[in-house]
């Protein structure tokens, strides 16, 4: 991979949507480097994984700085780091309450504050935060994620207000029901908890949808692929729906 090979920083790119934002990234030319806690659950070629929590702003301006002392440049960045949790907001004690905005807001603020400097250098960048049908939806026994998604829908139009003037383009994709592992690890906690049929849980999701099915990662990375590419060069400030039809009901 050349050293003019343009550069994108992912957010939690190890596994789901972030892996496949990975690797479409890296298969249309990019050198990717991937913040997370933990490595690639599959190998992405022209990728370096630097161990970081998003949580922690220090550890995420470190990483930045060794992305930039190693290339000079970023083109992209994809905030994809978060986390899932259900319960209305008495449900949600404050430490979880602290722990999903510390991961979902505070790690995408500080990812796209860090950038932010390189790419007004550049005179250019497109930042993709990575949000959810919640960023324009309420959703039951959802207080705490709803709110943090809604946030990131906010912090994309005010990012893309503000820097506009700098060619930094900022837009959200808004995932409905995605197969990930995120996906599966709240169907099973839903499970535990109430004593559903497993299998009757994912037809109930899949039927949910408009279209019938849930939505796979690699839709959602050709999304996100397309609104950092310069076929979007002029959308900024958008929320995108990829949710199979669900929020135009």
């Amino acid at each position: 991979m050349s050293y003019e090979s343009p550069v994108c920083v992912v957010t939690g790119g190890s596994q789901g949507i972030g892996l496949a934002i990975s690797q479409k990234f890296s298969a249309q030319g990019y050198r990717v480097f991937n913040l997370d806690l933990s490595d690639f659950a599959k190998p992405v070629e022209n990728s370096v994984w630097l161990h970081c929590d998003v949580s922690d702003t220090m550890q995420v301006a470190g990483c930045i700085d060794k992305v930039t002392g190693l290339t000079d440049r970023i083109d992209v960045l994809v905030s994809n780091a978060g986390v899932h949790y259900s319960g209305t907001i008495e449900d949600t004690p404050e430490a979880d309450f602290d722990r999903v905005f510390a991961i979902n807001v505070k790690g995408a603020y500080a990812a796209v504050r860090q950038v932010l400097p390189v790419m007004k250098v550049q005179q250019k960048g497109a930042i993709v935060l990575i949000g959810s049908d919640q960023s324009l939806v309420g959703k039951t026994g959802s207080f705490a994620y709803n709110l943090s998604k809604a946030a990131l829908g906010s912090m994309t139009k005010t990012t893309a207000l503000d820097y506009a003037s700098y060619n930094i383009r900022t837009n959200a994709v808004c995932p409905g029901t995605i197969e990930t592992p995120l996906y599966h690890n709240a169907i099973d906690n839903y499970v535990a908890a109430s004593g559903a049929d497993e299998q009757a849980v994912h037809a109930e999701e899949a039927a949910a949808q408009p279209l019938g099915r849930l939505g796979q990662p690699e839709e959602v990375a050709e999304l996100a692929y397309f609104l950092a590419s310069d076929s979007a060069s002029f959308i900024t400030g958008s929320l995108h729906a990829i949710d199979g039809g669900y929020t135009a009901q």
